[in-house]
């Protein structure tokens, strides 16, 4: 059987808004378990290639798959099921499976469109081979864990067991991104060769508005610091990757990993950039220097707000004295900052927000992220504003964290998006920013700017808005 995995056309993600383009983990991990399967497999990156829904018809028409698998997120669940509708259009036999955070959670609504034959829930390595194959011998998907699809003789939904998450991350073959367009990718608007690298699923901390966790669980499982390098050293030799993006949620966790980590780097004399996210209680000015010294040039720091309370009803526990030490001592040490904060949480003031706005600043970091208040399906988040009956947007493609889809205490829809507007370009047009970054990174930072504005300002399209305005809540 020949399976064709799709990333569908994105446009509003928040690595997008920064200029970040990288190819999806997700799919490379499945594409790579079905590839040592002895599986024929092929990858579209629509988001990638930017192609319309008609371009990927036509890819779908020259390569013939039997199966399409498509990951989706809760903003682009509208694109990816207009991309199922134009495949069965073209190949009305192909079976069309979802998958990823959204149809993990929203499984029910997911699988009233026609389109949709089945819905992969959870880590999908393992739970899409034995689909494929019990495909191939034409057997029951009752006997598959982590399925949820239409009886094809009552039409009852059929939701099978939970599937248990990977506990060995190191038995996973290494993501498949050779079927990827490589070429295609890039950071900050710079066209690089960039590979995206997790080392663990499953995080411990439970902040209410984490998918992630939602999706892997709350235990940290984590792969071995000599098969990360390992992986690393195969990318640089057979794929020229130059730079490294760890998606982790928090690379910085376990101290000792990173120290081991960036050791074997340096013994192995392996030469390349990197970035990673990171939580301020993690960081110390030594861990940051080993961290620098082998490489890393970049991290991601969820600030989140400057009310300790609001940190506090998150269940961030961090606090804003260790937010303001971190990133003292990234600065100190020469690593560039990206601060993402939360803005217009229910409970959130526009005294509050302004406050967070205003302490971004002083945090002094390279780049700023204001994020509107988003909660996702599978969330802590979700489930108290779902039944609190606070969201007043119902429309998945408005959740890409730069569209309102709550109010809070004294700031309507509008006026949200109006602040976040005013913050974003007041943070990134300011001539003493402009003139210490362009000195920094050059005047590509420029090109970067003009990108932030121009998705800042403009307005936000929509995907498959008729299954987003009517569907949204029938999931629970």
């Amino acid at each position: 059987m020949k399976i064709t995995f799709i990333n569908p056309p994105q446009t509003n993600s928040k690595y997008k808004f920064l200029g970040v383009v990288a190819p999806s983990l997700g799919i490379g991990y499945m594409a790579a378990v079905l590839e040592k399967n002895g599986y024929d497999v092929d990858v579209i990156d629509a988001s990638a290639l930017e192609l319309t829904y008609d371009e990927i018809g036509e890819e779908i028409l020259k390569r013939d798959p039997d199966i399409v698998s498509i990951s989706a997120l809760t903003p682009t669940i509208g694109v990816a099921l207009d991309s199922a509708d134009k495949i069965k259009q073209v190949k009305p036999d192909t079976v069309v499976v979802l998958g990823g955070y959204h149809p993990t959670f929203e499984y029910k609504s997911v699988l009233e469109e026609e389109s949709v034959d089945v819905v992969v829930r959870g880590e999908g390595e393992y739970t899409l081979l034995e689909l494929v194959q019990t495909i191939e011998k034409h057997g029951d998907l009752k006997t598959v864990q982590g399925l949820a699809f239409h009886d094809e003789n009552d039409g009852s939904l059929v939701l099978t067991p939970d599937r248990p998450v990977v506990q060995d991350l190191d038995e996973l073959p290494f993501p498949a991104f050779h079927l990827f367009p490589m070429e295609k990718y890039r950071i900050l608007n710079i066209t690089t060769n960039v590979a995206t690298i997790i080392t663990t699923r499953g995080c411990p901390m439970q902040c209410s508005f984490c998918s992630s966790a939602a999706l892997h669980g709350n235990k940290l499982r984590r792969r071995s610091y000599s098969n990360v390098v390992d992986e690393i050293q195969m990318r640089l030799l057979e794929e020229n990757i130059d730079t490294i993006a760890f998606m982790d949620d928090t690379f910085t966790l376990n101290k000792r990993f990173v120290y081991d980590f960036c050791r074997e780097i340096k013994r192995r004399n392996l030469k390349f950039w990197w970035g990673c996210t990171s939580r301020v209680d993690t960081l110390d000015e030594e861990l940051l220097q080993t961290m620098k010294d082998a490489g890393c040039i970049t991290i991601f720091i969820g600030v989140e707000s400057a009310d300790q309370q609001t940190l506090d009803k998150m269940n961030k526990n961090i606090t804003v004295a260790k937010t303001e030490n971190a990133f003292k001592l990234a600065r100190k040490v020469g690593i560039r900052t990206i601060a993402s904060c939360v803005i217009g949480m229910p409970e959130d003031t526009r005294s509050s927000i302004q406050r967070t706005i205003d302490y971004v600043k002083k945090l002094n970091p390279n780049y700023a992220l204001y994020s509107l208040a988003t909660p996702y399906p599978g969330t802590r988040f979700y489930n108290e504003t779902f039944k609190k009956n606070l969201i007043s947007i119902t429309d998945w493609s408005k959740y890409t964290l730069l569209n309102p889809v709550l109010e809070t205490v004294d700031c309507t829809s509008k006026e949200l998006r109006s602040i976040q507007k005013k913050a974003f370009l007041k943070f990134y047009l300011r001539p003493t920013y402009l003139i210490r970054q362009v000195s920094q990174d050059g005047f590509v930072l420029l090109k970067t700017i003009l990108s932030v504005s121009k998705t800042i300002l403009k307005k936000q399209t929509n995907g498959n808005t008729d299954y987003n305005k009517t569907n949204v809540n029938k999931g629970k």
